[in-house]
């Protein structure tokens, strides 16, 4: 059941940026929320949208937001994903657990020397290096961004397109957050802090930088 490019415009806003009001929407979309309105009924029928509990403000009307459902987060799944946890099955029940974490960061290794290549024609400011690391994750259907902090930096993946195989084989979360510290190198220390396993709508990284002068990075 396809969308319309609106539709997949509100997919998008949702699927970034969390729950959403019809006013908030209309206002990024530059639509009347009347328009808006129709667009998210249309999709609540297909099963991609749903509305919030009305939430209670301080002043004026109770607020409804809009979100995605699991059928609107799974429009951004990765196409293999059941070929690909049939061979994380197959793997675990023929060699067992070692033997697929060392595939997994084997693998791994392969995408940190790409990350070392781009790198390495990118500024050297940790910034700018922190910024095309979310081009390549973005690159990669991570919807990734970033954002800057007092004390660092916050890179966002939206959307994991290994979400399943990630659920079925928690080594490649390990091999994520190994990837990118090896990418930025001693300059920058990472700690995940927000996970989707753990709650979360999304995976979120604190990036700090090290041994490099924070004023040399803005």
């Amino acid at each position: 059941m396809e969308l319309s490019k609106s539709q997949q415009e509100i997919l998008q806003r949702l699927k970034v940026r969390g729950p959403q009001s019809i006013k908030i929407l209309s206002k990024h979309m530059k639509q009347t929320t009347m328009g808006v309105r129709q667009h998210l009924t249309d999709m609540r029928s297909k099963g991609f949208a749903t509305q919030t509990k009305t939430e209670r403000q301080t002043r004026g009307r109770p607020l409804n937001l809009w979100r995605l459902t699991k059928k609107g987060h799974q429009y951004f799944e990765n196409n293999h994903t059941q070929t690909t946890l049939n061979l994380i099955e197959t793997i675990q029940k023929l060699e067992g657990g070692d033997y697929l974490r060392n595939l997994v960061h084997l693998q791994n290794r392969a995408t940190q020397e790409f990350y070392r290549k781009e790198l390495e024609n990118t500024d050297p400011k940790l910034n700018s290096q922190i910024t095309r690391l979310a081009e390549l994750r973005n690159e990669e259907g991570y919807m990734a961004e970033v954002r800057l902090l007092p004390e660092g930096w916050l890179l966002t993946q939206n959307h994991c397109p290994i979400y399943s195989a990630a659920k079925h084989c928690s080594h490649f979360c390990e091999a994520e957050l190994a990837c990118f510290q090896q990418a930025l190198g001693a300059q920058a220390d990472i700690e995940r802090v927000d996970h989707v396993f753990n709650g979360s709508r999304r995976c979120t990284f604190k990036i700090t930088a090290t041994n490099v002068q924070k004023s040399e990075n803005f």
